[in-house]
């Protein structure tokens, strides 16, 4: 679970149920502190976000002023309806997904969107085509590391949406919020962004191969669950992803947790006891039906902390075991597959 979500606009929502390739639109972005003060919106003083801002300082160059210009053209509500109009259904759909997931990297997005086009080598030159055109339109944006280095070129790139992306993704609802500046995120929250994001990949792609119905998926904060501690207090349960897979008659109802090696084994037994504490409260059968709590799914950065986790669960007096199951980034999709047993 990301506390960096804590941070965000929480008048920006993700819907409560997203389609098995196709999240739901949100425009959150993330406001983690920069990474690099030579980013191109910390020189300029202005957010990418935010064309019409007071951070450009005096003096810049014609080519800057020029730059800022063309952005607002192309951010005007006339200009904003006449690409809404145009726009591809898919171009669309990505937008969405990105806003949804924050970070995706080419290949993620290669394989959630251009799946249909048959051969691996052609729906990876169609995506960075449509990636490229939809980059030049300020639509999406790409962070200035890459996975795999400057060797990488564009397949290397993690997207975001871009400014122009972030007014489609607001225009015609009551959104008018003005948008900071946007920074390099942090290397663990980006990680976590993309860990959660290669799992919606995983389970896609095994849907595809006939292994089971993908019938809903949610994001946070879409996932997050509020109920009262055992003092009363206010208390949010927060799993990573949420899914829904049907096999035949059968439904099986999953929340996953995502491992990223760097907590230690207490600090997850504690929120395997927020899952039970949560559980106990009865709330979730009023949502999902008398009986049904989802399975919670920890995917675990290596097999030796999955074994770990699952002795220390095993041997807790206080969390009962039968909800958890413990598994790796490569036996993830075959235990899903095999459902609730």
């Amino acid at each position: 679970m990301s506390s960096e979500f804590d941070n965000t606009n929480r008048g920006e929502q993700l819907t409560s149920a997203v389609p098995a390739a196709v999240p739901a639109a949100s425009t959150t972005n993330p406001t983690d502190a920069p990474t690099s003060a030579a980013q191109g919106n910390l020189r300029t003083g202005k957010s990418s976000a935010d064309p019409g801002g007071e951070g450009t300082p005096r003096g810049r160059s014609g080519s800057l002023r020029s730059s800022n210009a063309s952005l607002r053209s192309k951010t005007g509500k006339l200009a904003i309806l006449a690409l809404r109009q145009s726009m591809p259904e898919r171009d669309l759909t990505i937008l969405r997904s990105l806003a949804a997931h924050r970070f995706l990297t080419t290949r993620q997005i290669t394989a959630l969107h251009f799946a249909d086009t048959g051969q691996d080598q052609y729906g990876s030159r169609v995506a960075r085509k449509v990636l490229k055109r939809l980059d030049e339109a300020s639509v999406l944006s790409h962070l200035d590391q890459r996975i795999g280095g400057f060797r990488a070129g564009s397949d290397g790139y993690v997207w975001r949406v871009g400014p122009v992306g972030d007014r489609l993704l607001r225009f015609g609802t009551s959104d008018t919020t003005r948008r900071g500046r946007r920074y390099e995120p942090s290397t663990w929250f980006l990680g976590h962004c993309l860990a959660i994001a290669e799992l919606h990949v995983t389970l896609a792609q095994t849907a595809r191969d006939g292994r089971f119905d993908l019938t809903s998926l949610e994001l946070e904060p879409s996932t997050w669950r509020e109920y009262q501690g055992s003092f009363g207090e206010r208390r949010i349960l927060k799993p990573d992803l949420g899914a829904v897979t049907a096999s035949g008659e059968y439904e099986d109802h999953f929340w996953f947790e995502i491992d990223l090696g760097n907590e230690h084994l207490p600090t997850i037994l504690d929120k395997c006891r927020a899952y039970e504490a949560y559980r106990r409260t009865g709330l979730e059968d009023e949502r999902r039906g008398e009986g049904v709590f989802p399975i919670v799914v920890w995917v675990m950065h290596t097999a030796e902390r999955a074994a770990r986790l699952r002795a220390a669960i095993a041997e807790s007096r206080d969390v009962d075991a039968s909800p958890f199951r413990v598994t790796t980034p490569d036996e993830m999709a075959e235990m899903v597959a095999g459902g609730a047993e």
